[in-house]
């Protein structure tokens, strides 16, 4: 019974073996068959052949993993390069914000010293150290004081006009009040000295601001307009004749009795004040009027 079940099972398995010992020849006759001029092994060709589509879309995808990695570093190089550009825009803005600071000095610096030479007055360049808290800024400290010839009463300038005055005075230091103060004044002609009757005082007024001031007493007989410069007179006993002013920018034309209302535009930037120049002047004593007339005398010869 074994030995018919053995023989039966052989029968059943024999194709398959025939089919095992063909595919294993085919195998082998593929292995060793060449192309028609004997170079190559067919085999090596047939798996060069399906393979090839699946190596060049390993390659792409090789080749754009590698360029996406690449595109990262370079985004980062850009980024840190940008970076670098920034940081020297900004200190190359630095480096021109001081360069123009220090042109805007030696222009005042140089104003202040045309100032001394075009006048007999000698001066004493002081810088602006400290301001008045109040809204108007009305005064400023100077570094210079009384051990630099500085005394009460002083005329302090700019090269574009006057500032104001020294009005208390310490051996290192001096406080000056601004021509904006309500509390200062100086006497003050429209147009040129010696030629114009426009005379008055300016002065400054508290809702008016820091930059402008008033000029009162002027009369409304005189020829006053717009842009017309005013100059100082001498006749306040504090600054001496010829400086400047400022500039007219409003008039309200007066009459025959009533005065202009006229207001200035300091020449001198008030509000960015950092070099100034006190000047040593002194006016010069009034003589003192005779006790009598001339006539009196005559009359009792």
């Amino acid at each position: 019974m074994a030995s018919v079940r053995t023989q039966k099972e052989i029968r059943q398995r024999a194709p398959l073996w025939l089919i095992s010992l063909l595919i294993i020849n085919m195998v082998v006759m593929a292995v060793d068959a060449r192309d028609a001029d004997g170079q190559q092994k067919l085999l090596r060709i047939w798996t060069q052949t399906f393979a090839s589509p699946l190596q060049n879309a390993s390659s792409k995808a090789s080749g754009a993993t590698s360029g996406f990695f690449q595109q990262i570093w370079n985004f980062r190089g850009t980024a840190q390069e940008n970076e670098q550009l920034k940081q020297r825009l900004a200190a190359l803005e630095t480096e021109l914000n001081n360069a123009r600071k220090a042109e805007a000095e030696n222009e005042r610096l140089r104003q202040l010293l045309s100032l001394n030479e075009q006048s007999d007055i000698k001066s004493v360049p002081a810088r602006v150290i400290a301001r008045d808290p109040s809204v108007w800024f009305n005064t400023i400290t100077i570094n210079r004081g009384s051990t630099a010839g500085i005394a009460v009463n002083m005329p302090v300038v700019t090269g574009g006009g006057i500032v104001g005055r020294v009005i208390t005075v310490s051996p290192f230091a001096a406080q000056v009040m601004l021509i904006t103060d309500e509390k200062a004044g100086a006497g003050a002609v429209v147009g040129q000295l010696n030629q114009s009757g426009a005379l008055g005082s300016v002065r400054g007024r508290a809702d008016l601001g820091v930059g402008v001031i008033e000029m009162r007493y002027v009369s409304g007989l005189e020829k006053v307009e717009v842009n017309d410069s005013v100059m100082t007179t001498g006749q306040d006993g504090i600054y001496p004749p010829g400086l400047n002013v400022g500039r007219v920018v409003e008039v309200k034309n007066g009459t025959a009795t009533q005065a202009h209302q006229i207001l200035i535009q300091p020449g001198a930037q008030l509000d960015h004040l950092e070099e100034v120049a006190v000047l040593l002047y002194r006016p010069p004593q009034r003589t003192a009027p005779q006790e009598t007339l001339p006539n009196v005398e005559k009359a009792g010869k």
